[in-house]
């Protein structure tokens, strides 16, 4: 059977080939200690997933036999074809910034200029909470981090973080004006 295959579909693929089998809640683990940072979604997704594509026979499930009977999920030469191909697709798509800061900021003329200082603040704190993050990751990553695909992702990763929180401070330093 073959069916449309989304962005959900190959990083349900990505992980299966990159960690292994896996259940719905070990692909939201790893997802949430990832890839999350950088592509939201839904992650009820990830429980509804990976039986459609196994239905599709891009993954195969087995179910353990005692316990939770929790199901398991591989994938298959066909997951990994539709994989490869998916990543040999070049994209020049870019990301759209849908960030309800800018959004306020955008109406800032509407603002006061004290409103204005705290949501730059506020962005501040908040982009220099996941910089943190992200500069734990990298240093558990050690030097070689840019070596590897996921690495070199998370140096992106740390770049817009970095430009974030200079943008807000910049921000809350100097609130633009009507």
């Amino acid at each position: 059977m073959s069916i449309a295959l989304s962005p959900t579909s190959y990083l349900v693929l990505g992980c299966l080939a990159t960690s292994g089998p896996a259940t719905p809640y070990e692909l939201k683990q790893a997802v949430t200690g990832g890839i999350g940072y950088f592509w939201s979604f839904p992650h009820s997704q990830l429980y509804n997933e990976p039986a459609r594509l196994a239905a599709a026979g891009y993954v195969s499930e087995q179910r353990e036999e005692g316990g939770r009977r929790r199901r398991v999920f591989s994938i298959t030469d066909t997951g990994r074809a539709a994989l490869q191909q998916w990543l040999g697709d070049a994209t020049d798509e870019l990301p759209e910034i849908r960030d309800i800061a800018l959004l306020k900021l955008f109406f800032g003329a509407q603002a006061t200029p004290e409103q204005l200082i705290e949501l730059a603040n506020v962005q501040l704190a908040a982009h220099r909470r996941r910089l943190a993050t992200y500069e734990e990751l990298d240093a558990q990553a050690g030097p070689d981090r840019t070596s590897n695909a996921a690495g070199a992702t998370l140096g992106l990763g740390l770049a817009f973080e970095r430009a974030a929180t200079a943008f807000w401070a910049s921000i809350a330093d100097h609130p633009p004006t009507a």
